[in-house]
């Protein structure tokens, strides 16, 4: 898998520099190892804009809502032994059961993984 990074501000301010004296494409490219469609975009945001930083990416919203987060929080605080399952159900929650993990890891919550694992311990005692 290819990690692309994104370009660093000194290249952008690099390529703008090196576009508003007209060099080609190609001796930039060659020069800052970079493709010629990233010159193309950083130059025509450049243009557009008069700012050639990237845009900050802030990551994906939640899907589950600040009142839904208080719900989990109260559910699992009244029935601390719910299970997974039972909390998604309970409070119709558009996760998976893994995904509901991520997020109660994400609010420094934990609680009991699934009832029949639990129930198949307590049946080998």
């Amino acid at each position: 898998m290819i990690i692309v990074r994104p370009v660093s501000n000194d290249k952008r301010a690099n390529i703008i520099t090196a576009k508003q004296r007209e060099e080609s494409v190609s001796e930039i490219k060659k020069w800052l190892n970079v493709s010629d469609s990233t010159i193309s975009r950083i130059w025509n945001k450049y243009l557009k804009t008069g700012n050639y930083e990237p845009i900050p990416y802030t990551g994906r919203k939640s899907d589950i809502s600040p009142e839904k987060d208080k719900e989990i929080r109260a559910k699992i605080m009244e029935k601390p032994d719910i299970t997974a399952e039972e909390l998604i159900d309970e409070l119709s929650i558009n996760l998976t059961t893994s995904g509901l993990y991520r997020h109660l890891a994400k609010m420094d919550l934990t609680f009991k993984k699934r009832l029949s694992i639990l129930m198949d311990k307590n049946a080998r005692m």
